[in-house]
């Protein structure tokens, strides 16, 4: 997993829950990094796990609500930094439908060794978007909240639900309406 992720994670947690938070959660996993990311370094998922997991259990909010709201950080930095890849796109279905053929094509360009979900588009129309999410990761809520944020970037809304087509979610249904 790419560092950035942990960066803009760590980042989060010291905003949301102070430095006291990121050094109880990183001494409570075992990180082979030892808690050290840097933005373009590469790291087992395992540690964002551990961290994640950590921060849920010290906080009591459960880790789904935990990568919502990660989601709203992560995707207010990306834009920050790559603010073309937003720029390009007049509507949000047409970013969302475009993850796959120009998002994630970009984000390789970046990060050649990026691990990234697919999103293979199964229905599109002008205020409808069915899509399948798959990554051994099951981070599908963190999709879920960066795909939320992409419609309030656009000043829109949109429902979306997501449906576990495996239980460990590494395979969900999206359906977004607009």
């Amino acid at each position: 997993m790419k560092g950035i992720i942990f960066t803009e994670f760590l980042e989060l947690v010291e905003e949301k829950f102070g430095l006291t938070m990121v050094d109880q959660i990183i001494n409570q996993s075992e990180l082979e990094s030892g808690g050290a990311y840097t933005s373009i370094g590469t790291y087992d998922f395992s540690e964002m796990l551990q961290l994640l997991t950590n921060l849920s259990q010290n906080t009591s909010i459960p880790a789904d609500d935990l990568l919502m709201v990660f989601s709203e950080h992560l995707f207010a930095g990306l834009t920050k930094s790559h603010p073309d890849l937003v720029k390009h796109y007049k509507d949000p279905m047409d970013l969302l439908a475009s993850i796959e053929g120009h998002i994630h094509v970009e984000v390789q360009k970046i990060y050649p060794d990026a691990q990234l979900p697919t999103f293979e588009i199964v229905d599109k129309s002008d205020n409808r978007l069915e899509m399948i999410y798959k990554s051994d990761k099951g981070l599908y809520m963190l999709g879920k909240g960066l795909m939320q944020q992409t419609f309030k970037v656009f000043g829109q809304e949109a429902e979306i639900t997501c449906e576990k087509l495996k239980e460990d979610g590494t395979e969900v249904k999206f359906i977004v309406i607009r």
